[in-house]
């Protein structure tokens, strides 16, 4: 394949995300100076030097690899990064936080190996479809290979718990399916199958039930569960079609919950109005156009399914977050690409990237 200079747009946009994200990262980063215990130096360190310095360098070395290691290496890959994500449930490894087993401790930094697992997923999986080629429209190979690998991955997110990170990865994975060439009715079969589990975990999982009743009456329990959505709304609503304006969100302090992270769409809202909520949606609508637009033109079937992949899972995470943000679905505590708080989040989001522009390279004119 002839190499090409990196997609110009696609790059543009991304730097326009992270330096949006960067911006209101700095803002929403001024409530932890209010609230007491909370690390901010410690925060901000983490999330430029580790999530954006080192996802940068992420990009860098990323972008250069050659594309024919990432599917020769992709069930080792895929391997290392169940075995790194299964290190949560070790004992003085794995990290408890709010009832959960997402982190690991390393050298006396968190990390979320989950991050890996869905890079190395989308990867494995695009070889595995690339590999079977029409055999993908057989329900043995392609149905059997989807069906068994998700539910691999189901059953570790189950245990953490984390099943809205699952929920997400989902989407990328239905959309290489039918990339490859995965037939509708097998598409509808994955998606009964999908709806029957997560009715099932509701009314088995008592935190997960208690999101969606959450959802459905906001205003039920206004001080508990419905504390977080209804300042939210508060802060999404107050900052008008123009917003109060750089650093001047009032929710962020001492009202609005997890605002460097989950939250941190209503601290943009609140201060760049409805004008700048609408901007940072277009952002992520030309991403995800330019990213397929790479797919589409792309000379091989494993890039184009790796591309597809990736641009869909960043791309479905953002709008999750928003429309959790704005009450359309229920918290699901994700945070949004480039722009929240999170080392590993953001380090795996440039290196997502990162492989992505290395594909854009190979573009076909």
């Amino acid at each position: 394949m002839k190499q090409r200079g990196v997609d110009k747009i696609f790059a543009f946009v991304v730097f326009l995300l992270a330096f949006c994200g960067m911006v209101i990262f700095i803002s929403a980063s001024l409530s932890l100076l209010s609230r007491s215990g909370a690390n901010f130096y410690g925060i901000i360190f983490n999330h430029t030097v580790f999530g954006l310095f080192g996802g940068l360098f992420g990009v860098f070395i990323f972008s250069r690899i050659p594309l024919q290691y990432f599917k020769k290496y992709s069930l080792h890959f895929f391997i290392f990064s169940i075995l790194l994500t299964l290190l949560v449930f070790v004992p003085h490894i794995g990290v408890k936080s709010n009832g959960s087993y997402r982190w690991i401790n390393i050298f006396g930094k968190t990390f979320q190996p989950s991050e890996v697992l869905k890079i190395a997923t989308i990867i494995y999986m695009a070889a595995i479809f690339t590999n079977l080629k029409d055999k993908i429209k057989d329900w043995r190979y392609g149905l059997g290979y989807f069906i068994g690998i998700s539910s691999l991955i189901a059953i570790i997110f189950a245990a953490q718990p984390d099943t809205a990170t699952f929920g997400i990865l989902c989407a990328p994975l239905l959309a290489m399916f039918f990339t490859a060439g995965g037939k509708i009715r097998h598409i509808a079969v994955i998606g009964l199958f999908g709806i029957l589990i997560f009715a099932g975990l509701v009314f088995t999982k008592p935190y997960l039930k208690a999101r969606v009743m959450t959802f459905i009456n906001p205003s039920e329990n206004s001080l508990g569960s419905g504390y977080q959505i209804q300042q939210s709304l508060i802060a999404i609503g107050s900052g008008g079609f123009s917003g109060r304006g750089f650093g001047q969100s009032l929710q962020k302090f001492n009202f609005l919950p997890e605002a460097i992270s989950d939250s941190i769409f209503a601290v943009f809202s609140e201060e760049f109005g409805f004008v700048g909520s609408v901007f940072i949606i277009i952002l992520f609508v030309i991403f995800a156009v330019r990213g397929l637009k790479i797919a589409s033109r792309v000379p091989d079937g494993f890039s184009r399914l790796t591309v597809v992949g990736i641009v869909i899972l960043l791309t479905t995470q953002a709008f999750v977050n928003i429309a959790a943000m704005i009450g359309i679905i229920p918290l699901t505590g994700e945070p949004l690409p480039f722009i929240s708080q999170g080392g590993t989040a953001l380090l795996f989001e440039f290196i997502a990237v990162g492989i992505v522009f290395n594909i854009s390279k190979y573009q076909k004119t």
